[in-house]
């Protein structure tokens, strides 16, 4: 057999198969594409073993027919697979039922193949919208770009394994400060036109368009500019394309709707998708050289690397039937019975909804924006007085304004599981936040997976949430002025080793931490 699936994934034997596209598909329904010898390992014995996405081993628990073939449409695999406990059949959909795939960078989507062609015409309008939007209004040099330019020049249609359309701009500038004010200025036109507007760096906003059919399709909205001797374009695309490929703009037609476009747009396409653009290949994969990635990182990113993660994660478990932490349930005894909660990384919910049924008035924040939603439903449906509001704490302009809010309405803090996900500089943030949000005598209640001198499991999904030395806490803790009134290391029936804090910010104490000092540190004690 050239091919065989298991729990591990694909095992590829026959070496004209190790370098093409192969598509994977369950019951029918196209799941996955993947090229064996850049996706897998080899293997003892020979041939290569191209694990599952991470994002799809959550569904692989049952039976399913699954079906390898070439772009061509020609079978290399055909056979049931049982999976897990072998009960009922595997399906990969979201919470509407609607079909799922793996896209190009390893995220579960609903591919453009699974879409109406009513729902189709939807998302062109919108992006048509956008970009005039953009153009007019914001008065930047927008184009279509990415898997919608390329679906509009190889056949005029939209690629039937894309997900969302892409839209990028010619910056005006070429310093970062610039560009990133510039982006900003351009989320503010976007928002007073009425579009829900998601921030994803100093370069990139999402426009999101709600569907007739329930979901709602991501309009990327990435910066394009020169700096220092090279052309970059976000997400992540770096080297030489001269400003005569995309200004003036051309225009190009998708399945009869007209767009602006670069004004080469298979310079654009070849700068890219590399040399072979032309040749279909739903298992893509991008390779960006390292120091544009760096530069990017440096001048316009970073504090948002693992949001698409988090989302997956709250998404993967909407349907989860989930009870108080332990540690909430600590800390619902000891609140002041008329006191307002703030639940910092409140995710999906479980302890804010529990806080808000004991009676208290609760404020939910969260990274993700999945997780402020379901908290919003499940509040709504229980009638429960939580209001749930996004926090981004590596970003200063949320912290601030955050905790001026929070400093009029005397809170009681409280946080699980948050410290272990953030960087340095975001926990900083944090203990800033929360002096500024118990100015008024509330204290902030905290639990984290902590370190020991044994090596201990991972304490949360993949690699999201991490193990810290409780010293190192403590210091970051003092210097920003706050005084530990309770500090517990104990074992737990959620996790064998969690620090419990009680902390304080008196007044009239100086916030004195280093953040350079602190943040060395951490790399050296986090694990």
């Amino acid at each position: 057999m050239t091919v065989s699936v298991d729990a591990d994934g694909l095992a590829v034997l026959d070496p004209d198969l190790l370098a093409i596209p192969l598509l994977v598909s369950f019951d029918g329904a196209w799941v996955w594409s993947t090229t064996p010898a850049r996706d897998g390992v080899r293997r003892v014995g020979g041939g290569i073993v191209v694990p599952w996405p991470p994002a799809l081993t959550a569904y692989l628990d049952g039976r399913t027919q699954v079906e390898v073939a070439r772009t061509d449409g020609s079978v290399v695999y055909d056979a049931e697979l049982v999976l897990g406990s072998g009960e009922g059949r595997i399906s990969v959909v979201d919470a509407s039922g609607h079909p799922l795939s793996i896209d190009k960078v390893g995220h579960l989507t609903r591919a453009f193949a699974e879409t109406s062609d009513g729902v189709r015409e939807e998302i062109l309008v919108g992006t048509q919208k956008a970009l005039a939007d953009l153009r007019d209004l914001a008065g930047v040099e927008a184009y279509l770009n990415y898997g919608a330019l390329l679906g509009a020049v190889r056949d005029g249609r939209m690629l039937g394994h894309d997900s969302d359309t892409d839209v990028c701009y010619l910056s005006a500038f070429h310093e970062p400060v610039d560009i990133i004010r510039e982006s900003y200025r351009v989320e503010r036109v976007m928002r007073d036109r009425g579009w829900d507007v998601l921030r994803m760096s100093g370069g990139d906003i999402k426009l999101l368009l709600p569907l007739s059919d329930g979901r709602v399709c991501h309009i990327d909205v990435f910066v394009a500019f020169h700096a220092v001797g090279r052309f970059f374009q976000l997400g992540n695309r770096s080297g030489q394309l001269l400003r005569e490929s995309i200004l003036p703009v051309s225009t190009i037609t998708l399945q009869g709707h007209e767009f602006p476009a670069p004004a080469d747009p298979e310079a654009m396409l070849a700068f890219i998708y590399g040399p072979g653009w032309r040749v279909p290949d739903p298992s893509f994969r991008y390779a960006d050289p390292r120091d544009g990635i760096r530069r990017l990182d440096g001048w316009l990113r970073g504090f948002r690397t693992e949001m698409p993660a988090w989302s997956e994660h709250h998404l993967a478990h909407l349907g989860q039937r989930e009870t108080p932490s332990e540690f909430g349930q600590v800390v619902a005894g000891r609140l002041p019975a008329d006191a307002l909660v703030v639940d910092l990384g409140a995710g999906r919910g479980r302890d804010a909804l529990h806080f808000a049924r004991r009676g208290h008035e609760v404020r939910a924040y969260d990274f993700s924006r999945p997780a402020v939603q379901a908290v919003r439903r499940r509040a709504r449906r229980a009638g429960l007085p939580v209001t749930p509001e996004r926090l981004i704490l590596d970003e200063l302009r949320f912290v601030a304004s955050i905790g001026a809010q929070l400093a009029r309405l005397r809170p009681e803090l409280y946080s699980r599981q948050l410290v272990g996900c953030l960087t340095p500089h975001a926990r900083a943030h944090l203990w800033r936040l929360a002096r500024m949000a118990t100015a008024g005598g509330g204290a902030f209640h905290l639990e984290y997976a902590a370190t020991g001198p044994d090596r201990l499991p991972a304490p949360g999904p993949g690699r999201l949430v991490r193990r810290l030395d409780p010293d190192l806490v403590a210091r970051e803790i003092a210097a920003s002025g706050g005084v530990i009134d309770d500090h517990q290391l104990l074992a737990t029936g959620e996790d064998p080793r969690v620090a419990r804090l009680q902390v304080r910010w008196p007044r009239g104490v100086r916030d004195l931490s280093d953040l350079s000092v602190l943040e060395e540190e951490s790399h050296v004690r986090v694990h």
